[in-house]
């Protein structure tokens, strides 16, 4: 990333804050797909699908609660 000359870089957002939303973002994505995943493996009775498609969507939420609560 780069800073405008004589700018001091952010300590709280040392990627930027295009990053920290493109994250953000992704995790909304999982949780959609993981949903639509979700309903195809229950549907047609995959184990591996249902299984994954719902840790997909545990692990996106747990990013999002730990986000908006400033844990990282």
């Amino acid at each position: 990333m780069r800073y405008i000359e004589g700018q001091e870089a952010n300590p709280d957002y040392p990627h930027g804050e295009n990053m920290h939303h493109m994250l953000t973002f992704s995790m909304l994505l999982s949780i959609v797909f993981g949903v639509v995943l979700l309903y195809a493996g229950l549907r047609g009775k995959i184990m591996w699908l249902t299984v994954w498609s719902g840790m997909l969507i545990v692990c996106a939420l747990i990013y999002l609660g730990g986000d908006w609560f400033g844990y990282w």
